[in-house]
């Protein structure tokens, strides 16, 4: 009961940051499923089976706030599926010895991405209202959906930052919309684990757990995505699945390591992510003054005009 508890949790407070950042609900549940033993097929099967309730929750949340590019969802979700059907059937046919320390691999490279692109550039705001393309939207889903399925999560940290460097879709738009087009996404990867699977690993009274918890998470994360800062939530999120992966794979027969190579590097782990988030809550709060000051300028300035023109 713990155990469910456990995971109802980690799939509200995963589907929070993945509503309002627009990625890691997959990546941070999965991380998670590793943890506590469960093989990688397995593991990614029951995030996209929770992922068919939570991204129609999300989907409609951010709807009806208005989040969504519809013509967006179409170009990237249906490419999208086809890759996460083809990922997910690549993955059921590997051995669990082969695919745990791959999908960490997977993951923890996901996981450094995040903490640099959110860290380093927070998020860019170019050549916003330009139309995005489907030769541009139909390869990228393509990629994110077949990551998708075989790294148990990166539909978004594949599909949000790539949008969100075009600088051509508005940031709550952007997250609304690849939050949306997850549904197809999740449908396909799982009809593809099924097949390669046929259920066998699968807990569903987890795949339950991480539902709840996220259908109740969706509503929120769709309202607060106008309030949480992005880059800070990034860096905080890019840090928790490097330091899990990294866990994961000093302790696998790949690598083995003894104690005395896994603690030093977990605290150079952890020093890196700690100097990361306070970059990031820095860079913030920097920003945030100079957008104050701007607008007092603006404003300053706005009002000097008007009494020009009456004099």
């Amino acid at each position: 009961m713990r155990q469910l508890l456990l995971l109802a949790l980690v799939g509200l407070g995963a589907q929070l940051v993945d509503g309002s950042l627009g990625m890691a609900y997959g990546v941070t549940s999965t991380t998670l499923l590793l943890a506590i033993g469960a093989n990688p097929a397995a593991a990614s099967a029951t995030v996209h089976l929770a992922e068919i309730g939570t991204t129609l929750a999300s989907g409609l949340a951010h709807w009806r706030f208005g989040n969504v590019d519809w013509k967006v969802v179409a170009k990237i979700g249906i490419p999208g599926a086809v890759g996460a059907f083809a990922g997910a059937t690549f993955l059921s046919s590997l051995s669990t010895e082969v695919a745990e320390p791959v999908m960490s691999v997977l993951l923890l490279a996901l996981g450094v991405y995040i903490l640099v692109r959110f860290t380093t550039f927070g998020l860019p705001r170019h050549n916003l209202g330009k139309p995005l393309r489907k030769r541009f939207l139909g390869p990228l889903g393509l990629v994110a959906g077949f990551v998708d399925a075989t790294g148990g999560g990166g539909w978004g940290p594949v599909g949000t930052p790539a949008i969100l460097a075009s600088g051509r879709l508005e940031p709550r738009k952007t997250i609304g919309s690849i939050d949306t087009a997850e549904f197809l996404v999740a449908v396909a990867a799982s009809l593809g684990f099924l097949f390669g699977l046929g259920g066998v690993g699968v807990n569903f009274s987890w795949v339950l757990a991480l539902l709840i918890g996220g259908v109740i998470a969706a509503p929120i994360a769709a309202w607060l995505v106008r309030h949480i800062p992005p880059r800070v939530l990034g860096s905080a999120v890019g840090g928790i699945i490097v330091v899990t992966n990294v866990r994961t794979l000093l302790k696998s027969d790949w690598i083995d390591a003894s104690d005395g190579v896994r603690y030093p590097v977990y605290v150079a782990v952890y020093v890196i992510w700690a100097a990361a988030l306070a970059y990031s809550i820095r860079q913030y709060r920097a920003n945030r003054a100079q957008e104050t000051v701007e607008a007092i300028a603006a404003e300053a300035a706005g009002k000097g005009d008007k009494t020009e023109a009456t004099t």
